[in-house]
């Protein structure tokens, strides 16, 4: 999940840097679990590369967290003895006043104990200052009122130029309304857009083209506070022989929703008619809307945990078709199902078509899927040497994003397991884990620096939602990371002396306001970049 503040896209010129929309708002709808029962790794294939960068300048990132005024910290149990305690963190960068800054909310959740006893946990919008520092205004905003929070999406659903927010949430979601003064209100009962179950991701796109932007929802398990499924108790809830959370394996998956806008500020839903629901319930996180096949359609791709995965392609009349087996987009390179989670999608190779990278559990590599054309898609996790360097980690949010501005997308991923009982096992594997970059070679093949960009990646921490944008509007894209039982991250990006960037703020007329699902093409020192804008 991924953005920043929709309609605008940073690029970056002379034979440096890549556009990347500041829409980037890797929410912790990219997110996912792997329990007992779960399939065998596979050994890497013949010739699986995993290689060090060298001969380049490499971007610093560091922690300013201190230095901003961020004081928000999440809120759980850090026991995490239910599955719906180990969610949440997601972050949203959205420049909500239209000052050309972008701006920062952060999701909470309470934990299982505390929502028993009707205790909440706001989450947190924090205003750009211009100075390098945030102020706290969820109370004046009017996002005061929390729902049990994972991620979220911005849309200007109405188009009126102002970006509304909507809330992903266990029991419940939210819309809130852009009022154009600062202040939000709480929409959600007169859309029509609540769902109720457990929803985990969202995005916004208009998938009819009648210029208002539709909603897609994704949704977890079937689970209840009134019938909590005990710690340990069953197969599905181990791990290595340890007592764990139970599921999502054994719990039933909650299906998905599409809400068709109406254009008068409420929704219908039409999931089945689309073809989409989901009817065998898959455990739903991640999601993206995104032009996969040039049509000039945004398809969905969705990442399901421990299921495959749905790419659906727009039919253009009202309907969508799930290819994901056919395109090579539903499971790995060997035909296994996977623990998916976050989403990143870029045209890493310049070739003018958006390709997939997507998160995974523990001993499960991260999958990147090369966008061939014509609807076929390869797996290049293990050619590309993204796969091996993710391999012992629990992935989560995760970016295409050009950090030194040469013209083509890095990744950036966040990581942390979802049993605090690993720590106990004798095998190595911790709760908290560092972070993940890679640096492409811009021949299809990736690099990791993780450990050359900075002492901030290498801390070891509990991430689940992940942003890129630039914060201080200075041509560098920064990071933002959401973790949970803890405080945020801001890693400051600093860059490579000497190179350029050019950005643009996109508005629609006969689209959508916020040009979600717009493409740029820009061609400057012998490369052509394309990026399109998305939400969610």
């Amino acid at each position: 999940m991924i953005f920043s503040y929709p309609g605008t896209l940073l690029i970056a010129l002379s034979s440096k840097h890549f556009a990347r929309s500041f829409l980037l708002l890797l929410l912790s709808a990219n997110l996912a679990f792997a329990q007992g029962g779960h399939p065998t790794p596979s050994p890497p294939p013949p010739g699986a590369k995993s290689t060090q960068c060298t001969n380049r300048p490499i971007p610093q990132l560091e922690d300013i967290t201190a230095k901003t005024g961020i004081t928000f910290k999440h809120t759980s149990d850090p026991a995490k003895r239910y599955i719906v305690e180990s969610m949440s963190g997601g972050v949203i960068v959205f420049d909500y006043d239209r000052d050309g800054w972008p701006d920062i909310y952060f999701t909470n959740a309470p934990s299982v104990e505390m929502a028993l006893k009707g205790q909440k946990a706001p989450g947190a919008l924090y205003h750009n200052n211009h100075d390098g520092t945030f102020t706290d205004v969820t109370e004046k905003s009017g996002l005061h009122s929390p729902c049990f929070a994972m991620g979220g999406a911005v849309g200007d659903y109405d188009n009126d130029g102002w970006p509304d927010l909507y809330l992903t949430c266990f029991g419940g979601n939210a819309l809130y309304h852009n009022n154009g003064d600062g202040t939000f209100t709480d929409v959600t009962v007169k859309a029509g857009v609540a769902d109720g179950r457990w929803s985990t991701g969202a995005a916004f796109g208009d998938y009819d083209g009648d210029g208002f932007l539709d909603l897609m929802v994704t949704n977890y398990v079937d689970f209840h506070l009134d019938d909590l499924p005990g710690f340990g108790k069953a197969p599905n809830c181990k791990y290595r022989g340890i007592d764990v959370q139970c599921g999502p394996r054994g719990l039933r998956g909650a299906g998905d929703a599409l809400f068709h806008n109406n254009g008068n500020g409420t929704f219908t839903d039409v999931s089945k008619a689309a073809g989409v629901s989901d009817p065998h319930g898959y455990y739903g996180l991640g999601i993206v809307w995104a032009d996969f096949n040039n049509t000039g359609r945004p398809d969905i791709y969705i990442a399901n945990d421990s299921t495959p995965k749905f790419l659906y392609k727009n039919l253009g009349n009202g309907k969508f078709q799930d290819i994901g087996l056919e395109s090579g987009t539903a499971v790995s390179e060997d035909g296994s199902e996977q623990a998916s989670m976050g989403i990143a999608i870029g045209d890493y190779l310049h070739t003018g078509r958006p390709s997939l990278y997507v998160t995974n559990f523990s001993d499960e590599n991260d999958s990147l899927y090369r966008n061939d054309g014509n609807w076929n898609f390869t797996d290049v996790s293990y050619a590309s040497g993204v796969a091996p360097p993710s391999l012992p980690f629990v992935k989560w949010g995760t970016a295409f994003v050009d950090l030194d501005n040469d013209g083509w997308v890095d990744l950036i991923t966040v990581t942390g397991h979802v049993y605090p009982q690993v720590d106990s096992l004798p095998s190595g594997a911790t709760y908290r884990e560092p972070k993940l970059l890679r640096m492409n070679q811009k021949n299809g093949n990736f690099c990791v620096v993780t450990d050359q960009a900075g002492p901030a990646l290498l801390q070891k921490r509990v991430s689940r939602g992940l942003a890129v944008a630039d914060l201080f509007n200075d041509g560098n894209m920064d990071i933002v990371v959401g973790d949970i039982d803890g405080a945020p991250m801001i890693l400051k990006n600093h860059g490579v002396d000497g190179r350029h960037w050019v950005s643009f703020e996109l508005a629609g007329t006969k689209s959508n306001r916020l040009a979600i699902g717009a493409r740029i093409k820009v061609i400057a020192g012998g490369m052509t970049q394309t990026d399109e804008i998305h939400s969610g």
